[in-house]
C-alpha cells in the first residue's frame, strides 16, 4: 500500500506536504497520460470492499422540514409530506429521493446536547464532546483506519474529503488525515500535468540530489523531505487518480447528478468507492437558516440535494455497490420547531433526524419518533455515539476496538455507543 508506506512523518502537517508537492510538481513539468479507464481498473480489482460516504450538511439542516414533517401543527411549516418507495413519508420537495427511500432509513429520534456549530460538528464527527486535552479522530479517520487492513492495492489516500475540510485524525496520526479536493478534483498546489518520460528522468535526478544531500548529515528534515517527494511521486503517477476526474463520465450520467459542486462531489464519491477508497465525505453547506428557511430550502438546498443524493444511491444500487457502501446523511444538529420572527429556524439539538442506508442497514423505515410538534423525542433517544456504533457495526468493524490516545488513555471506538438495532438488516 504505497500511500501508507510513504506516509507523512509525524510533525509534518498537510500544508507542509502540499508545499513540497507544489515544488516537486513545478520541477516535474506537465501532463501524464494515464492510459486505462477507471472502470477497467475497478473491474481488475474485483472489489468487494466496504466503504462509507458521509454527506455532510454543514450549518444544521431543518430536519423537521425534510424527514419528520408535522403537517397541521403550528411548528409544521408550509411543506407537505409525500409517500416514498419505503414505509416512510418525506418532504414534497425531495421527489427523487422519495424514489430511493427503499434503500434509506431515517432515525427520527436523535437527541444531542451540542447546539453550537463547532462543538456540534466535532461531536457528530467523532462521538465525543470536545476536550482540550484530547483530539479525537473523526469518522473518516476511524473507518479508513479499520477498513484499510485488506487494501494493499490502494495507492491514493484512504480518506477523501470533497468540497470542504473534514474532522482531523486526532491521535491516530497524519496518515489518517482527510485528503481534501474540490468537486472538480483539483488538489491545492499540486499540478498534475506531467509527461511520463520526463517524469521518470527528473525523478532520478531529484533522487540523486536528495540522496547526496542526506549523506551530508543535514538532519532529519532532509530524510523527511525525501519521503514527501516519494509520496508525491506515488500519488501523481497512480492510475487511481482518474477517480477524481468526473469529466470522464458520460454526459448523461453527469446530468443526472446535476451541474453543481455537490452533484460533482457525489459523482466523484461513487468513482472513489469503485476503486476501493474506504471513506469519502462530501460537503453541502448552507443550512444555517435563521432567516427565510422555507424559501431557501425550496429554491436552493433541496433541489441540489434531491438530484445529487438520489443519483448517488441509484448508481450505487445499479452497480452492485450499495450492499457494501454505507451512506450517512447528517449535519451538526437540527433546527427549532418554532419558526422565528425572520421566518427562519434556530439551532436545535434536542430532537432531530439523520438518514442512513446501504451496507448492513435496513431500508425504507423510520426509527424513533418525536411528538406532534417535533419538540421532543418520545421514543428511545439516540446520540452521536449510537449512530457511529451502528455505522461501524454495519461495516463489519468490531465495537470492541480500542485505541490508545497520546496521553495513554484507552479510547473505545464510537465512544462505547449502543447499536440502533432496528436499523440492522
Amino acid at each position: 500500500m504505497r500511500w501508507l508506506n510513504s506516509s507523512v512523518p509525524m510533525g509534518m502537517n498537510r500544508r507542509h506536504f502540499m508545499q513540497h508537492a507544489a515544488g516537486a510538481s513545478a520541477l516535474l513539468g506537465s501532463s501524464l497520460a494515464l492510459g486505462h479507464s477507471l472502470r477497467v481498473h475497478a473491474q481488475e480489482m474485483k472489489r468487494r470492499h466496504k466503504s462509507a460516504i458521509l454527506l455532510w450538511m454543514g450549518g444544521g439542516p431543518a430536519t423537521i422540514d425534510l424527514w419528520d414533517l408535522k403537517p397541521g401543527a403550528p411548528t409544521g411549516g408550509p411543506f407537505r409530506p409525500i409517500s416514498t418507495t419505503g414505509d416512510v413519508q418525506i418532504c414534497e420537495h425531495l421527489p427523487r429521493i422519495a424514489k430511493q427511500m427503499h434503500n434509506l432509513s431515517i432515525v427520527r429520534s436523535m437527541s444531542t446536547r451540542e447546539a453550537d456549530h463547532a462543538r456540534g460538528r466535532y461531536y457528530m464527527h467523532t462521538g465525543f464532546v470536545p476536550n482540550p486535552n484530547i483530539e479525537h479522530p473523526g469518522y473518516g479517520s476511524v473507518i479508513s483506519h479499520e477498513l484499510m487492513r485488506d487494501r494493499d492495492d490502494l495507492e491514493i489516500p484512504p480518506f477523501i474529503s470533497i468540497g470542504g475540510a473534514s474532522q482531523g485524525p486526532g491521535f491516530l496520526g497524519m496518515a489518517w488525515a482527510p485528503f481534501t479536493v474540490s468537486s472538480t478534483g483539483r488538489i491545492d498546489n499540486l499540478d498534475m500535468r506531467i509527461d511520463d518520460a520526463r517524469l521518470a528522468q527528473r525523478m532520478k535526478t531529484l533522487e540523486l540530489i536528495e540522496t547526496n544531500f542526506i549523506r551530508q548529515n543535514r538532519g532529519s528534515a532532509a530524510v523527511d523531505h525525501m519521503k514527501v517527494l516519494s509520496k508525491t511521486f506515488n500519488l501523481m503517477t497512480s492510475q487511481q487518480m482518474d477517480a477524481f476526474k468526473v469529466e470522464l463520465e458520460p454526459q448523461p450520467i453527469r446530468d443526472r447528478y446535476g451541474d453543481t459542486a455537490f452533484g460533482r462531489g457525489c459523482l466523484m464519491a461513487r468513482r472513489l468507492v469503485e476503486i476501493g477508497v474506504p471513506f469519502i465525505e462530501v460537503d453541502l453547506g448552507g443550512w444555517d437558516n435563521h432567516q427565510n428557511v422555507h424559501d431557501t430550502l425550496q429554491n436552493q438546498r433541496l433541489p441540489v440535494l434531491d438530484q445529487a443524493m438520489s443519483a448517488l444511491v441509484e448508481d450505487l444500487e445499479q452497480r452492485g455497490l450499495l450492499q457494501d457502501t454505507m451512506i450517512i446523511w447528517m449535519g451538526e444538529f437540527g433546527r427549532t420547531p418554532n419558526i422565528n420572527a425572520n421566518a427562519g429556524r434556530d439551532h436545535w439539538a434536542r430532537s432531530w433526524s439523520v438518514v442512513v442506508g446501504g451496507a448492513g442497514i435496513r431500508g425504507g423505515i423510520a426509527v424513533g419518533a418525536t411528538d406532534a410538534e417535533g419538540r421532543q423525542v418520545i421514543t428511545e433517544p439516540y446520540s452521536a455515539e449510537d449512530l457511529m456504533a451502528t455505522v461501524c457495526k454495519g461495516l463489519g468493524i468490531s465495537l470492541e476496538t480500542t485505541y490508545q490516545s497520546k496521553n495513554g488513555r484507552p479510547m473505545k471506538i464510537a465512544n462505547g455507543g449502543k447499536v440502533i438495532q432496528d436499523l440492522l438488516a
